[in-house]
C-alpha cells in the first residue's frame, strides 16, 4: 500500500499491524458504547439477559452461581451486563428491564433451546410466553452459540438481540471493546471484495508436507457479512465479537485436513458437498471411527453449510466466536445453515442433536499441525488470493485501505 494511503489509515489497519495482530491496542471495554452502537435506537427499549446452566434453577437462584467455582461465561454476563445495566447504562441508553434469566444448555452449538426458563427468584418461566414477547432485546451469554434459534425466534416475536457465547476477559478487553460501527465498515469493504464469487480454493500444507485442496462452488453468489449491528427496530440478531464475511457453498470436493477435540488428526474427503469420510493422520483410530460412524448414521451432519474468513484485527482468546473472526483465518461449517440463509434445517437429521452449526477453524494456534498455505477466489477471469500462510493476501488489505 502506497505511503499516502498508509498514512491515512486507522493504526489496526497499517500493514504492521495487519500482520502482527497481537500488536493491535484496544480501548477499555465500555457497555455503554457497545450496546449504543449495536442496537441503536435503545431509547425506550426493554432488555433482558440470558444464560444457561445445566441444572437452571438452583444456580439462577439469588444468583448463587457466583459462590460457585466455575461459570466464567455466567460470572462475566453477571458482572459486566447485569450490574452494567443496573450501575447506570440502562437509564444512559433510555432502557428499560435489565432482569437475568436462565435456560438449561443446549449441550450443541446452534441447537433449538428447550422453552423452560427460571427468574432469579427461582420461578418456572416460559421463553415462548415470558421472555421472547415481552422484551425488544435480549442479550444471550451462553455456553453454546444460540444464534440459530433466536434468528427464528426474533422473527416470530419481533426482538433483537446479540449471542456472546464462550465470554472471557480477553474477549471483553478486545472483541467486545472496538467500534462495530467500524467493523462493520471494514467487513462491508471485504464483502465488496469477494461477493459475485465463482469458487474458493483452499490448499492446506501438512507437517510431512503433503498439499490437500479443498474446492467450494459459490456460483456467484453475493457474499453475506456478520458485523454486528441491529440498528433500527427490525427484528435481527447479531453473533458478537462480529467481523465476517460468509457464503453458504453450493458444492464442494476436494479435501481437509481435521483437528478432533483429543488432538487426533485426520483428512476429510469431501463429495458433492458433504463430508463422506475421515481418515487418520495420527492419533486415536477410535475418534476417526466414531466420526465415520456418526456420518454413515446421520449424513446431514458431514453437510458443508458455510464458508467464513475473519474480517478484524483481534488477538487469540481460544474461543472459537472471536478467532473465527481473525483476519487471515477461514472456517468451515457443518450442519445447519438456516440462519445464513441456506437450505439446511433441523428436521432435516435423523437426530435433534445432531442439528447443530459446527465450525471447524483453521488459525495458527487451533491448528498448528497444518498450514492455510493458500486461498484463492475465482471470480469471471479474475483470481486473487485471500489468504496466505494465515496472513491476509495483499488484494484483501488493499480492499481495506479502500476509500478511505
Amino acid at each position: 500500500m502506497a505511503s499516502a494511503t498508509r498514512s491515512a489509515l486507522p493504526a489496526y489497519l497499517r500493514e504492521e499491524i495487519l500482520l502482527n495482530p497481537e500488536k493491535r491496542e484496544f480501548p477499555p471495554f465500555d457497555l455503554k458504547r457497545l450496546l449504543g452502537t449495536v442496537f441503536e435506537p435503545t431509547d425506550g427499549c426493554r432488555v433482558c439477559i440470558l444464560v444457561d446452566f445445566d441444572e437452571p434453577p438452583g444456580l439462577i437462584r439469588d444468583f448463587a452461581f457466583l459462590r460457585e467455582d466455575g461459570y466464567e461465561v455466567q460470572k462475566n454476563a453477571y458482572h459486566h451486563f447485569y450490574e452494567g445495566l443496573r450501575d447506570g447504562v440502562r437509564e444512559e441508553l433510555g432502557m428499560t428491564g435489565g432482569e437475568m434469566f436462565a435456560y438449561r444448555c443446549s449441550k450443541g452449538s446452534n441447537l433449538d433451546l428447550e422453552d423452560e426458563a427460571w427468574d432469579t427468584a427461582g420461578r418456572q418461566l416460559s421463553l415462548d410466553r415470558d421472555i421472547y414477547p415481552n422484551y425488544d432485546i435480549i442479550l444471550c451469554i451462553s455456553t453454546f452459540s444460540a444464534t440459530a434459534p433466536l434468528t427464528e425466534k426474533c422473527k416470530e416475536f419481533g426482538f433483537r438481540g446479540a449471542t456472546m457465547h464462550g465470554m472471557n476477559d480477553v474477549i471483553l478487553s478486545s472483541g467486545l471493546a472496538v467500534d462495530y460501527d467500524q467493523v462493520s465498515a471494514d467487513a462491508e469493504r471485504i464483502r465488496l471484495a469477494m461477493t459475485g464469487a465463482d469458487e474458493v480454493e483452499i490448499d492446506f500444507e501438512l507437517e510431512d508436507g503433503r498439499i490437500l485442496t479443498a474446492w467450494l462452488g459459490l456460483g456467484g453468489q453475493k457474499a453475506q457479512k456478520s458485523h454486528g449491528l441491529c440498528k433500527g427496530k427490525a427484528p435481527d440478531v447479531a453473533n458478537l465479537p462480529a467481523g465476517e464475511v460468509y457464503f453458504v457453498p453450493r458444492d464442494a470436493r476436494g479435501q481437509f485436513p481435521m483437528k478432533y477435540d483429543d488432538g487426533t488428526l485426520g483428512v476429510l474427503e469431501v463429495a458433492d458437498r458433504d463430508v463422506v469420510k475421515s481418515t487418520l493422520i495420527e492419533g486415536d483410530q477410535a475418534t476417526i471411527d466414531a466420526h465415520n460412524a456418526r456420518l454413515q448414521d446421520d449424513p446431514m451432519t458431514g453437510t458443508l453449510g458455510e464458508l467464513g474468513f475473519g474480517t478484524q484485527v483481534l488477538p487469540v482468546s481460544y474461543q472459537d466466536i472471536q478467532d473465527e473472526k481473525v483476519l487471515g483465518t477461514c472456517h468451515l461449517a457443518t450442519g445447519r445453515d438456516d440462519h445464513l440463509g441456506g437450505d439446511i434445517v433441523p428436521d432435516m437429521f435423523k437426530k435433534h442433536e445432531n442439528s447443530t452449526h459446527d465450525d471447524i477453524l483453521f488459525a495458527p494456534h487451533k491448528t498448528p499441525n497444518f498450514n492455510v498455505k493458500e486461498v484463492r477466489m475465482v471470480r469471471g477471469d479474475q483470481t486473487e488470493v485471500i489468504i496466505e500462510n494465515f496472513r491476509p493476501g495483499r488484494y484483501v488489505m488493499e480492499a481495506l485501505a479502500a476509500g478511505r
